[in-house]
């Protein structure tokens, strides 16, 4: 039986929600490397957004949402999901930021800027979204992983389920581009420890830790420990995007 992983020290009155798969949670020790590469994401836009009317579509927990809220004027998380919504109500309160329980497709703005971050992999229309999104937002950014690195070699997509396409960066511009005038295109990378940790892995710890029998003891100190300053966000001039781990478009109509 698949162990079930509740979010842990939730405020009072907050009911936990259990890790799923489709959406990355904070406050689970076992799902923290996937938070803080998601958080990352939220932090660079955060700094991209003071000032505006921010529409935070797919938001599932909430997380991402309060943090835009920290320099935008205004804030509003859309999630689909009862149980997403009503924890993020309930957890995430200021006075510039509000939930709305709703499918992302039916969003009508207004916004200056819309955020829909690891979910155009999960939609049957993409383009269609991404029209309604031009039509109601002067900037969006999207974001979604990359499949070189999600998936096996050659293969079309990765085994998570909730996944209907995985994109290329070649694949994801061609997507984009006839929907927006102008759209940069970054790569989400790993830095600091992380990338010591690649580098590890590249001179052999990978064989190493199971001889020692260090795996379990190791992995579970290092994978809490990992912080949203783990991972860079990179032009598009200043990395090869076929390495990155997702994807994030800033797109302009």
């Amino acid at each position: 039986m698949n162990e079930v992983h509740l979010q842990q020290g939730q405020p009072p009155g907050v009911p936990p929600l259990p890790l799923t798969g489709e959406r990355t949670l904070p406050d689970v020790p076992a799902e923290n490397y996937w938070f803080r590469r998601h958080l990352a994401v939220y932090e660079w836009i955060r700094a991209r957004v003071g000032g505006l009317r921010v529409a935070d579509l797919a938001c599932g927990e909430g997380y991402g949402s309060e943090v835009l809220a920290r320099t935008a004027a205004a804030v509003t998380g859309v999630d689909a999901n009862p149980d997403a919504y009503e924890h993020a109500r309930l957890r995430y309160v200021r006075p510039n930021l509000r939930f709305e329980r709703g499918l992302v497709e039916s969003f009508a703005g207004p916004s200056d800027a819309i955020v829909f971050l690891q979910t155009i992999e999960h939609i049957e229309d993409p383009g269609s979204l991404l029209e309604g999104f031009a039509a109601v937002a002067p900037v969006s950014y999207i974001s979604t992983p990359n499949r070189l690195t999600l998936a096996p070699a050659g293969a079309e997509k990765s085994d998570n389920p909730w996944h209907l396409r995985e994109y290329t960066a070649a694949e994801y511009r061609a997507l984009l581009e006839p929907r927006y005038e102008r759209v940069e295109l970054y790569g989400v990378f790993h830095a600091r420890r992380l990338r010591l940790h690649e580098l590890a892995i590249r001179a052999g710890w990978d064989r190493v830790h199971p001889a020692l029998r260090l795996t379990k003891p190791f992995y579970d100190r290092f994978v809490p420990s990992i912080a949203a300053s783990d991972f860079a966000v990179r032009p598009e001039a200043e990395a090869t995007l076929d390495r990155a781990l997702d994807f994030l478009a800033v797109c302009h109509r």
